[in-house]
Order: structure tokens, then sequence, then C-alpha cells
């Protein structure tokens, strides 16, 4: 009698450490799937499509432009006020998304979650990714204005650490996606943090240098106490490191930076395992 071999074997986890890493690495078609599944249902039926994912940025960016550079007069000295705002617009815009929308991920995706196992981790995984996609469409958005104010000499000073940028992005997504499943697994047993999330996403983003240059407010001038909390938002010093490397607006510390990425994975890790834990009992209680 030959001995058959298993590919997948379902069985009962109760340790406080039983995500399914081997499943979920075999489960790359299944997250690519995912992610076109998520991207196209955003646009779906939508008489623009994704021309939305420029769209709202370049009207944000105008209002910010307007009303905080011009006339509140918080913008940054040295570079023109629309690519200063722009290119914090469209990171800020990355971290948001993939908080707001992986914090749907079991109330969203009850239906499928309930009907078929595969390793959970895929659904906030395709998520922070899917939002990928939007992000490059704005970034090759802020790119042309680039070369429109390189080509007319505004000020723009790109350096090397413009090559920290795939750093940035990930740090984002996965803050991003962190705290999203922290959010997404306490929303299985307490529905109000579902009508929390957008307004607390807004009053963190003006917690942030997105809608302002921090460095030329005084209150915030490197050494002092309200610099070193505002610098504790992990979101904080990596626009800062963005704006620098691409625009040349600004200042990097790196000290911040580096507890920045220290609140990163602390955060991932804990949202890796409350998630863990709610997919256990999650259709009890949605």
């Amino acid at each position: 009698m030959t001995e058959q071999k298993w590919t997948t074997v379902v069985k009962a986890n109760n340790g406080l450490i039983d995500m399914d890493l081997k499943g979920l690495k075999n489960c790359k078609d299944l997250i690519f799937l995912f992610v076109r599944r998520t991207f196209v249902a955003k646009y779906k039926q939508t008489v623009l499509g994704p021309a939305w994912a420029v769209i709202q940025p370049f009207f944000t960016t105008v209002v910010y432009s307007v009303f905080f550079g011009n006339i509140a007069g918080l913008g940054a000295s040295g570079v023109p006020n629309f690519i200063f705002y722009l290119s914090g617009t469209i990171v800020w815009t990355l971290f948001a998304n993939c908080l707001t929308e992986t914090s749907h991920t079991f109330t969203g995706n009850s239906a499928i979650l309930g009907k078929v196992y595969f390793p959970r981790l895929v659904m906030p995984i395709s998520t922070a990714i899917s939002q990928f996609i939007g992000f490059f469409i704005q970034f090759a958005f802020m790119l042309c204005f680039m070369v429109y104010y390189l080509v007319t000499d505004a000020g723009l000073k790109p350096n090397i650490l413009i090559l920290m940028f795939p750093v940035v992005l990930i740090q984002l997504a996965v803050l991003g996606m962190g705290f999203g499943m922290i959010i997404s697994s306490l929303t299985t047993k307490y529905r109000d943090l579902t009508m929390v999330v957008g307004f607390g996403v807004s009053l963190w983003s003006y917690c942030s240098p997105v809608a302002y240059d921090m460095f030329s407010r005084s209150q915030l001038a490197p050494g002092s106490i309200f610099y070193n909390i505002y610098m504790l938002n992990p979101v904080t010093p990596a626009i800062n490191l963005f704006r620098y490397g691409f625009l040349g607006c600004g200042e990097v510390d790196w000290l911040f930076y580096g507890i920045s990425w220290i609140t990163t994975v602390i955060v991932a890790v804990i949202g890796a395992l409350m998630f863990s834990k709610s997919e256990k009992t999650f259709m009890d209680t949605v």
C-alpha cells in the first residue's frame, strides 16, 4: 500500500504564533489574483477609471497650495508649493489607503473567508500591494511636474537619497497594513471602530507634514520638545526623507527615521499576531 503525501493539512491552531507562513508562500498566484480584483473593483463602472488616481491627489494638492501655501503661508521655502504638496499627498495617500482598506479585511470579505480556506494573511497583503498601482500612477504624474520644475530651474535639488525611495514605500505600506490588521481584528467585535477610522486618518494627516512644511515652523525647530514629540509620529520621518530625496527640501533625522522603522516592525508584528488570533473566531462575530 503506497503512502499518500498530502499537500495541505488543515488542523486546529491554538498557539500564540500559528500563522501559516508556508501556505502563504504557496499562495503567490492567489495574492496577485486578489490584487487584480481589488484594483478592478475600485474603478469598475466609473467613467474615468484609473484617472481618478490622479484627479484626487491633483485637486487635494491644489487646495493645499491655495489655502495652506498661499493664504496661510505654510508652504516650503525654496521649492514650488505645488510639487511640495503633491509629493507629500501621494506618499500619505499610499499609507492611508493601506490602513483604511486593510481595516475592512474581515467585515468586507466575510463571504469569501467563510466559504473556503486559504491563509488569511493573503487578504491584507494583497490589499496593500494593490495600493501600489494607484501610487505609481500618481508618482508618474509627479515626475512630469518634477521635470518641468527642473527645466525651469525652480529650486528642486534631487540627491542621492532618492535611492531610499523603495525603502520608504515599503515602510509606509507595512506600517499601514500593520495598523489596518490591528483595526480589522478589533472591528470583528467592536464595530464602532469602523466609524472612527476615516476620521482618525484625517486627523493623523494634520499631525504629519502633509499640508505644511514643519521646518519653517519655529515651534517645530529641531531640538525642541515639540519637535521630538512630532517626529515620534512614524509617518513624519518617512515623508521628510521622500521629500528630501526628490526635492532637496527639509532635513532628514536618521535617529527618528530609525525609531520610525522600529515602530513599523512592532506594529506589523502585533497586527499579524492579532489578525492570526482573530481569524479563528471572526465568523462567529462578523
